[in-house]
C-alpha cells in the first residue's frame, strides 16, 4: 500500500510560504498529490474540507484531530505512529548538502541526486 505524508507532498510540489498554516497550504498541494492509498499528516492538516477532498481522490487520511475537536476524527493509530520513519528519512536526506540546498535546478538531476542519496543511506 503506497502512502505519502503531507510533508512528502510539500517537498515534491511547490511549497507554500513559511507563515501559512498547514491546512491552508494543503489546498495548493491537492492537485499535485501522487496516486497513493493513504496520506499521513499531523494535526496541522486536520480540516473537514481537506478530509473530504482526500476522500474524493480515494485517498484515506491518517490525520489525528486536535484534542478539543467535538467529533473525534478516525485514523489508524498504528500507521500514524510509524510516520516517524518517513520523517527520519527526510532528515537524513537533508544531511546531503546537494539535496538540502537543491543544488541541481533540473528536476531530473535533482530526483537522481535524491535517489542516489536514498540508496546510500539505506545501504549503509
Amino acid at each position: 500500500m503506497p502512502s505519502a505524508t503531507a510533508g512528502d507532498a510539500r517537498s515534491t510540489c511547490s511549497s507554500p510560504p513559511d507563515q501559512v498554516s498547514d491546512y491552508i497550504g494543503a489546498r495548493a498541494l491537492l492537485s499535485g498529490l501522487p496516486d497513493v492509498d493513504w496520506l499521513l499528516g499531523d494535526r496541522g492538516y486536520d480540516a473537514d474540507w481537506f478530509r473530504e477532498a482526500l476522500k474524493d481522490k480515494e485517498i484515506r487520511a491518517c490525520i489525528p484531530g486536535p484534542k478539543q475537536r467535538k467529533k473525534p476524527a478516525k485514523y489508524d493509530k498504528r500507521r500514524y505512529k510509524r510516520r516517524n520513519r518517513i520523517e527520519i528519512m527526510f532528515g537524513r536526506l537533508k544531511d546531503w548538502r546537494r539535496v538540502a540546498t537543491r543544488y541541481d535546478r533540473c528536476p531530473k538531476v535533482f530526483l537522481s541526486a535524491i535517489a542516489l542519496a536514498a540508496l546510500v543511506i539505506n545501504w549503509l
